[in-house]
């Protein structure tokens, strides 16, 4: 899926005299329509404070110089200029965002899964860099697998934001796509995240199954949800997503199969959705989300 003004995360394979491997990527901006275009290599020379020292954080290191600081539980928050990025859970949040220097708060990286926006606005926050991260990592210290589709074969994870082209360069110097979005187009792809996480997390814990069986077990429950969650959503939002959502979000199911399932997180996913539910019936309005907000009783998040 691609969207309008944005080229497809490329990568151009440059051998030189030693042998060395360069990833480009490229993206248009919305607003002066010139073309940016960064060597992975170089951007592997600078190095990123990385907060978190699990299996995500150390992938990431691990694609980098050798120079990162990673920042673990209790420790201070400081490292070299440049990106910080937050690979913690969500309920970590608030303490780090205390954490940080107020000079450099505006340097973190979010990736964590989730609607994030209203946290962000409510932390002078609402503009920083967000990453969609559609790569999975097994274990400790294990290579990141990609998240390509069968329908999106060109990758799903995405950036926005001012240090987007950083983080994509060295996803790309991983071996890993990664989108550079504007706005708009950050804010339909989140969605569609967040309806996944969402929708598939819900069905799979009804049954007890994995989000590969949720996508061939239950593939007609799940479709249902998603187009509700997403038509919620995209309403909320003042969003129109491309069309394709449910081909998209079952194809990704179908490349993490294995994936257990789980409804948590719940303010940061589902949650959201039954704000949207608590608000509609608040004002006397139908409820937007009737098959979610039945399945959270039945599973008893709510």
């Amino acid at each position: 899926m691609l969207s309008a003004g944005l080229t497809r995360v490329r990568p151009f394979v440059a051998a030189g005299n030693h042998g060395n491997v360069q990833h480009y990527y490229s993206r248009h901006t919305s607003g002066s329509g010139r073309s940016v275009q960064c060597s992975a290599e170089a951007t592997m020379q600078q190095a990123f404070t990385i907060i978190g020292g699990g299996r995500v954080g150390q992938a990431l290191a691990d694609m980098g110089p050798g120079t990162d600081v990673i920042v673990r539980r209790g420790q201070p928050i400081s490292g070299p200029p440049g990106p910080i990025l937050v690979a913690t859970r969500n309920d970590a949040l608030d303490g780090i965002v205390d954490a940080t220097p107020a000079d450099r708060r505006e340097d973190l990286v979010f990736l964590q899964n989730g609607m994030l926006q209203p946290w962000l606005d409510s932390r002078g926050l609402g503009d920083n860099t967000q990453v969609l991260v559609y790569f999975a990592v097994a274990k400790l210290g294990e290579k990141p697998t990609d998240g390509k589709t069968d329908v999106n074969p060109e990758g799903l994870t995405a950036a926005y934001g001012r240090h987007a082209e950083a983080v994509a360069a060295r996803l790309a110097a991983g071996g890993l796509s990664c989108k550079v979005l504007a706005r708009p187009a950050f804010t339909r792809a989140m969605l569609e995240k967040l309806v996944w996480i969402s929708a598939f997390m819900l069905v799979g814990a009804k049954h007890k199954v994995t989000v590969g069986e949720v996508e061939s077990q239950h593939t007609q429950e799940v479709s249902e949800l998603i187009e509700e969650l997403a038509a919620a959503g995209a309403d909320a939002l003042g969003v129109q997503l491309d069309s394709g959502v449910v081909e998209r979000l079952n194809a990704y199911a179908r490349s993490v199969a294995h994936f257990p399932t789980a409804v948590k997180e719940f303010e940061w996913r589902n949650g959201y959705f039954y704000g949207l539910t608590q608000q509609a019936l608040q004002q006397g309005r139908p409820d937007p989300c009737p098959k979610h907000t039945a399945m959270l009783k039945e599973v008893k998040a709510i």
